[in-house]
């Protein structure tokens, strides 16, 4: 049959437009979000660390690294954020309805989907969005077994099957190798690519190869406190500190290293060793990752973020008496001694709303986008920022509805300025609240407390590391944000501050008991 030429070209037309939004979603970034779990502010290389993280160090060189980038103080919590684009009470770590996820959002929107890692949250990624899944759904591993650390059980899951670890597992190594397995799948289509890898590392147990661990054996003999020192002094030379930043003290519950007697001293010393080689290890999958990506000639449109889920971790978990840590068999997590500094220069740790709790190194990477490659940006994010972030850069829409239910707002703003190097504008406040530790930030002010304790005020202009409390002298600034925090709590189902001040003291901050003299 011939074709009148109007309906030929009309027909043109249309293959036309077709080819053309092929290459435009073609031309849209793909997106590789790494995280790595309870790592500290400083144990990059390119955040002042000793630690060889050469890799890192690369993209950050040739990317932008945020002094001011946030999570949520606690694993799930973290998790729930980074994938909804909420604050975490409102869907409860998947639980409630009324949310969306990144995956859901971004396979609309014509992504390949896949996660690697560590899942920690209400159900199964498969049925959050993601196409491929491999990893484990609980919050805590053996790294070599890949059996779950409190109950024993095997929960590491390939799509929807039960995976059981080869004899030379090491989950560091097979979250990577099944996050280039799926990327290989994924470019078999047409299309961009979101890829999810969030790996346990440096999470206690402290597991690492001997080969890894060799490399660290002697280089913390010198103690947290001259080491809290030297990277403070690199984190100045590196820029990514100003003079308005002080070295915190050290935590008054730890006393001076060289108190120590040589018998703590070896029995505290191996644990930051593994700690180390972890961290090491992590960053040598990091550098497969990015090599993969560069074979591919992917790494100049892919938009890499790379960011810990929470500040170091002050646990004094111990459950293997007589084995040292680093093998299988040892079941040791490192304190608040070596926490302390992990989080150089500032103050706490995990699960506490101050900014050792909360603020994560997080490096952006993206050639072909990015403006002033190896330049440290000031600008104010929180992980709810990477929802409209990734929908504006995907070009998609943020639903009203899915699934038939209604779904909540968004409430973070798109990073996209940050990286594309314009000046951010002013943004809404944040919140946190975890085991009644909470915040606000408003600006240059922090409103922050432990729970049972009342309220901190710090200016973060001139005091990032919160050491001069103005809330006596401020009280108008304390009222005004503490009912911005309370209406926020009241809105999406946060403690307020008198239900934290009604609760038992924190016990978080934990050291081991010593050996003797």
């Amino acid at each position: 049959m011939k074709l009148q030429p109007n309906v030929l070209s009309f027909l043109l037309l249309i293959l036309s437009i077709a080819s053309s939004d092929r290459c435009l979603a073609d031309d849209r970034p793909n997106i590789v979000v790494i995280v790595c779990d309870d790592m500290g502010f400083s144990d990059l290389g390119c955040y002042g660390g000793e630690i060889d993280t050469p890799n890192l160090d690369r993209l950050a060189k040739s990317g932008l690294r945020l002094t001011d980038f946030h999570n949520n103080a606690k694993c799930s919590e973290t998790r729930a954020s980074l994938l909804t684009g909420l604050w975490h009470q409102q869907s409860k770590n998947l639980k409630k309805p009324g949310h969306v996820t990144l995956a859901e959002v971004l396979r609309q929107s014509g992504y390949t989907t896949m996660m690697s890692g560590k899942w920690h949250l209400d159900g199964h990624p498969l049925d959050r969005g993601f196409d491929r899944y491999f990893g484990f759904l609980s919050g805590a591993i053996n790294f070599f077994t890949g059996k779950d650390w409190g109950n024993g059980k095997n929960l590491m899951r390939l799509d929807r099957e039960v995976f059981e670890a080869p004899d030379d597992f090491y989950s560091t190594d097979a979250f990577t190798d099944y996050a280039i397995e799926f990327l290989e799948q994924a470019r078999q289509k047409d299309q961009s690519y979101f890829l999810y890898l969030a790996h346990n590392a440096p999470h206690f147990p402290l597991h690492a190869p001997e080969t890894e661990i060799e490399k660290y054996r002697g280089r913390y003999d010198i103690g947290w406190d001259k080491i809290r020192q030297q990277r403070f002094a690199r984190q100045k030379e590196l820029g990514l500190i100003d003079p308005t930043w002080s070295l915190t003290e050290r935590d008054p519950k730890v006393e001076p290293f060289d108190k120590l007697s040589d018998s703590q001293k070896r029995f505290l010393i191996p644990m930051m060793e593994v700690y180390a080689a972890m961290v090491d290890r992590l960053d040598q999958n990091v550098g497969r990752l990015v090599d993969n990506l560069k074979q591919n000639g992917e790494l100049d449109n892919t938009l890499i973020l790379f960011f810990s889920d929470n500040g170091a971790c002050p646990y004094n978990r111990l459950r293997s008496d007589n084995i040292p840590p680093g093998p299988a068999e040892s079941d040791y997590a490192y304190d608040a001694r070596w926490a302390n500094m992990c989080n150089t220069p500032l103050r706490l740790y995990k699960q506490y709303a101050h900014e050792g709790g909360t603020l994560s190194p997080m490096i952006i990477h993206w050639p072909k986008q990015l403006a002033g490659a190896g330049t440290v940006s000031k600008a104010t994010h929180h992980i709810v920022d990477l929802m409209p972030t990734f929908v504006e850069l995907s070009g998609g829409k943020y639903p009203d509805k899915f699934a038939g239910k209604a779904i909540q707002s968004m409430e973070g703003v798109s990073m996209v300025s940050t990286i594309t190097g314009q000046e951010q504008s002013s943004r809404p406040p944040i919140f946190w609240e975890f085991s009644s530790n909470h915040s606000v930030r408003d600006g240059k002010w922090k409103l922050v407390a432990e729970r049972s304790k009342d309220w901190e005020l710090y200016d973060l202009s001139n005091d990032k590391t919160e050491t001069v409390n103005l809330a006596d002298r401020q009280p108008e600034i304390v009222t005004r944000l503490s009912e911005k925090y309370d209406a926020w709590a009241m809105r999406v189902g946060a403690k307020t501050h008198q239900a934290s001040l009604n609760t038992k003291p924190s016990k978080q901050s934990q050291l081991f008991d010593l050996p003797s003299r």
